[in-house]
């Protein structure tokens, strides 16, 4: 009775920790750019600069990711070995993110000063989302219920998302901004954001309870050695990480600041637009999210991705074929331009698939647990949770290397330096908020039909490719279904029974 009510209570205060982190993980992965793009005149080498030193910050996760891993692995306290993480890195991830959004420097000062903020803010979240995820494996070992933490936790992080989503286009960009600006809009947004990630990581901290069998066992020692053989030594591992790692970069094309500049490059910049396009793409996916648990006791994995994998196949050719063959505002159905409602009904089928894959992939990765355990005696899941915000982290920092390329290569920095200065006029009280959008309109007016068809084929075609390269390697390669993962279970069992 008493593990039924501890159950209870994990399932809500688990998932309900992590709204919070996933508005701050929101707000730097989909909108840190696009911050600097409409809020900063950059040229090619600082836009450059930019772009090598969030390469380069992911580059360091390659080795602060895995080190953090085996650092919660060796942590022993009466509170466990992950919830002393959880609060130091929420409280200092919430600092980073309010400097990093409310400073008013320009030019090359801006560009080091990000280069600082942005390692600081990949070591500080590191603490708290590997802590975060590497709880799940010892919150329950059974599969059913492993399903169920990490579906309502991806459902909590999904309405944190979602939150983000809604709310920082419209109050950041258009008539809504606050302060009539995005400068100002983005510094109060940040300093909100920051506020509401510790409040809700409370929930976890203070009300989740933990198996800690992990006491018992001796304190693994802190070592490249130890990081590098346990993941090398998992060969399941090393492939679910090049399959995540795929699907992660083309998930994340449209949200890595493509989308949000296509929406105001091709139907205007009003950040009202760009919160219907992705609410409506986000919102398809609350089904998965709440359903997944029992769709997985019915089909295997690999049977859901043939499913998921045509969904977004058919989303990504309803984006692509209206968009270049459609004009904005030629056509209106129900009041909304044609051209905008297709290219959104097909990033929700996009989405939808590629959300299913990202469900699948958590679960494979966390999986390789069990088979670490069975092929070298130890779980390590410290380390082996350390790698996906590893991967999802690189991932994007990959997805903004190719927007950063796109926008240099079709010269669309030429249109956001030009924005990045009303706004900074505006900011200042030099002009009006609606001068600042009536000019911002003609600006636009500029934008030629081929840098908008190349913003689009980098938003659909790219993300398709890497998608169904992930699914062929998952199929071929991954061996853990859920009939493996099963006889590894048992096998386990068994051993500690003798």
């Amino acid at each position: 009775m008493e593990d039924q009510k501890i159950k209870k209570r994990n399932l809500l205060f688990f998932p309900l920790g992590t709204v919070g982190r996933d508005m701050m993980y929101n707000l730097v992965t989909s909108y840190l750019l696009t911050f600097v793009l409409f809020t900063r005149e950059l040229d090619a080498k600082q836009l450059a600069a930019i772009t090598a030193i969030m390469v380069g910050a992911r580059v360091f996760d390659a080795l602060n990711d895995p080190i953090m891993g085996n650092i919660i692995e060796n942590t022993r306290t009466k509170w466990g070995k992950f919830k002393p993480w959880l609060a130091i890195g929420i409280l200092t991830t919430s600092v980073v993110i309010w400097a990093a959004f409310n400073t008013r420097l320009q030019g090359w000062p801006f560009v080091w000063f990000f280069g600082l903020i942005y390692f600081l803010y990949s070591i500080t979240y590191t603490m708290h989302d590997i802590s975060y995820w590497g709880m799940v494996p010892a919150l329950s070992s059974d599969a059913n219920t492993r399903n169920q933490y990490t579906s309502r936790a991806t459902l909590f992080a999904g309405i944190g998302g979602m939150m983000a989503a809604a709310f920082i286009p419209m109050l950041t960009a258009g008539g809504n901004a606050i302060g009539g600006n995005a400068v100002t809009a983005y510094g109060r947004v940040a300093l909100i954001i920051a506020i509401l990630g510790p409040a809700f990581l409370a929930f976890t901290i203070f009300g989740v309870k933990e198996q800690r069998n992990y006491n018992d066992e001796p304190r693994p020692p802190v070592s490249f050695k130890k990081i590098i053989s346990t993941i090398t030594g998992n060969d399941q591992l090393l492939w679910i990480a090049l399959i995540f790692l795929l699907q992660q970069i083309g998930n994340g094309i449209v949200l890595s600041g493509v989308g949000q500049t296509y929406i105001y490059v091709e139907f205007g910049y009003e950040g009202g637009l760009f919160t219907i396009f992705q609410m409506l793409g986000m919102l398809v996916t609350g089904f998965l999210m709440i359903f997944y648990p029992a769709l997985s006791r019915k089909h295997s994995r690999k049977a859901l991705m043939n499913v998921l994998m045509a969904v977004s196949a058919v989303g990504y050719v309803l984006m692509l074929f209206p968009g270049l063959l459609l004009k904005a505002g030629a056509a209106a159905l129900a009041g909304m331009d044609l051209k905008f409602l297709l290219i959104t009904l097909g990033y929700m089928l996009a989405n939808f698939g590629q959300y299913g894959f990202y469900l699948i992939m958590m679960i494979s990765i966390m999986n390789t647990v069990e088979y670490n355990e069975l092929n070298h005696g130890t779980r390590d899941e410290g380390i082996v949770s350390s790698l996906r915000p590893f991967l999802t982290k690189m991932a994007s920092a990959l997805t903004v290397a190719i927007a950063n390329m796109t926008y240099i290569a079709f010269d669309i920095i030429t249109y956001t330096n030009g924005i990045a200065s009303l706004e900074q006029d505006a900011a200042a009280g030099r002009i009006t908020a609606e001068a600042k959008g009536a000019e911002i309109d003609t600006l636009l007016q500029g934008v030629r039909s081929g840098q908008s068809m190349g913003l689009l084929i980098v938003m659909t075609v790219l993300p398709c490719v890497l998608m169904f390269a992930s699914y062929v390697l998952y199929k071929r390669k991954y061996k853990l279904d859920e009939g493996e993962y099963e006889r590894i279970c048992k096998e386990l069992e068994a051993r500690k029974a003798k």
